[in-house]
């Protein structure tokens, strides 16, 4: 038995190594975390964090990787997630995984009920102590909710209440914000300060270097599968935290672009409005709006704002009134058939649910969608469409074994570049990036960034929704605000500002309240 050489370290990953089909992902880590601490786990996609946090959650049972894992002074040696879980590791992962057809209760303590004798579940105690649990996240929602009718962030918020009913001794929360409005992130800060101060050790895996300062004590960076960094939160510095990532220095913040003057009009939404309907869209009002060719237009606002939908209603997802304009042709955009006939393209907000294809290699989930430009007579060309898949990969860097691979192995990063050359196979003059960099590390971040400049230079019009103020003010030659369903404010790079946006919303808040 390997025992721990210091009392105060929770967890403890001594000399771990794990490959996969002779691809080596994690090379002799150390890992250690401290008790009542928040660790931070940083590193660029591929960097081999999801696979560390794998092997302490029982995801990669004990004996299919080298080192030991040491919980609370102890050697343990776990076989599944539920063995991990009864252990006291709890893990939030990254993509949302909930049972859509149970309650928002049901799934906060499925297979951890203990709430009843035998096999029967005192449903009222189930939903009594859900509601006790979102209380303390702040939450004012009905536990017996079904979790098909939530939003992308409160399923995830969902998740990191169900890892909290077991009380865990160490909480390991893989991108925990990704999903969550800058209120919600607060709110959730909050609660991961409640828990710390009560002794909870947390490891807190995140892409976005701010939430680092803002509230890690402690940050362990990998590179290429082994320890690039272990800094303590004194030694914490931006730049620094980048390099060690990158293994080089990454010019920060956004590529230089200018929109060109005069170019033609792409599109144009004339008194656009989507209607409450069943639930499932929030409404949308009035809204007027023109692209031009070669300008990145920015769409910032809270989430709820109806950002989704109106990229939804361009790409014919979502019912519309109102008229909407192509280089000055009215189109009626009824389906998202319709959107690609008219060369308008969308990357999905949730890569996972309506996205990839898991039941597909990395070739055909790039050129599924696009199969009639190697088909002759109905035949499916494969020499032509290996070319292709190659091609994309080559000029979009996606990281894969083969074209054969399984796209469930790549990184988040490598995924969302994968969706990004599906979308671009088409070379569409319209492109909607629906949160184009939810969930992928500071590196392929910069990678998008200039990819998006790059089909801007070309002349492709480009609209932007994003959570993170600063990317769309940084990021888009002009950007509108939408809030209560509406634009609310519109301004050109240099003269925004985080304030500004939040100040318009605020107001338009009020207005309605009023």
């Amino acid at each position: 038995m390997v025992e721990a050489t210091d009392p105060s370290f929770v967890v403890e990953a001594l000399g771990i190594g794990k490959s996969f089909a002779g691809v080596q992902a994690l090379r002799g880590v150390d890992f250690r975390v401290r008790r009542g601490e928040i660790h931070a786990l940083l590193g660029q996609n591929g960097a081999g964090k999801s696979t560390l946090v794998k092997v302490l959650n029982g995801v990669h049972r004990h004996g299919s990787f080298e080192g030991a894992i040491i919980l609370n002074g102890s050697s343990v040696s776990f076989a599944s997630t539920a063995h991990a879980r009864r252990g006291g590791v709890g893990y939030v992962p990254q993509e949302i995984e909930v049972l859509e057809q149970l309650s928002m209760a049901e799934n906060v303590f499925a297979g951890n009920t203990g709430l009843g004798s035998g096999l029967i579940v005192r449903q009222r105690t189930l939903e009594s102590q859900a509601r006790a649990l979102f209380r303390e996240l702040g939450l004012n929602i009905r536990p017996s909710a079904l979790v098909a009718s939530l939003t992308p962030a409160q399923r995830h918020i969902v998740m990191i209440a169900r890892a909290l009913a077991a009380k865990p001794a160490v909480l390991m929360l893989d991108e925990p914000t990704a999903s969550l409005s800058g209120s919600e992130v607060d709110m959730l800060f909050a609660v991961l300060r409640r828990l710390k101060a009560q002794g909870t050790t947390m490891i807190f895996i995140t892409h976005r270097l701010p939430e680092v300062m803002a509230l890690c004590d402690h940050a362990t960076v990998l590179r290429d599968g082994r320890v690039a960094a272990d800094l303590e939160r004194s030694e914490f510095d931006e730049a620094r935290l980048i390099s060690a990532m990158s293994g080089q220095r990454i010019s920060r913040l956004y590529p230089q672009h200018e929109a060109p003057r005069g170019s033609e009009t792409l599109l144009k939404l004339e008194d656009v409005s989507v209607a409450d309907g069943s639930g499932q869209h929030r409404s949308l009002r009035g809204i007027n709006l023109q692209l031009r060719a070669g300008e990145i237009l920015g769409i910032a606002g809270l989430l709820g704002s109806g950002r989704s939908e109106l990229l939804g209603a361009i790409y014919g997802a979502v019912p519309y009134s109102g008229r909407i304009l192509v280089e000055g042709r009215e189109v009626a955009l009824r389906s998202p058939k319709n959107a690609r006939d008219a060369a308008i393209a969308l990357l999905t907000e949730d890569r996972k649910r309506s996205g990839l294809l898991f039941n597909l290699p990395v070739a055909r989930n790039i050129t599924i969608g696009n199969l009639n430009l190697f088909s002759a007579g109905g035949i499916v060309r494969g020499a032509a469409e290996r070319t292709a898949a190659l091609r994309a990969m080559h000029e979009l860097r996606v990281k894969a074994p083969s074209l054969g691979a399984a796209v469930a192995h790549l990184s988040g990063g490598n995924q969302q570049k994968l969706l990004l050359a599906r979308v671009l196979m088409r070379d569409p003059k319209i492109l909607l990036l629906d949160e184009p960099t939810k969930g992928v590390d500071v590196g392929t971040r910069h990678e998008i960034y200039r990819l998006i400049v790059d089909l801007a230079d070309r002349g492709v019009g480009l609209i932007v929704v994003s959570s993170e103020l600063e990317e769309v003010i940084g990021l888009c030659d002009r950007c509108l605000i939408l809030a209560e369903g509406r634009i609310v404010d519109e301004f050109t790079r240099g003269e925004g500002s985080e304030e500004r946006v939040l100040r318009s919303i605020a107001a338009a808040q009020a207005r309605r309240a009023a």
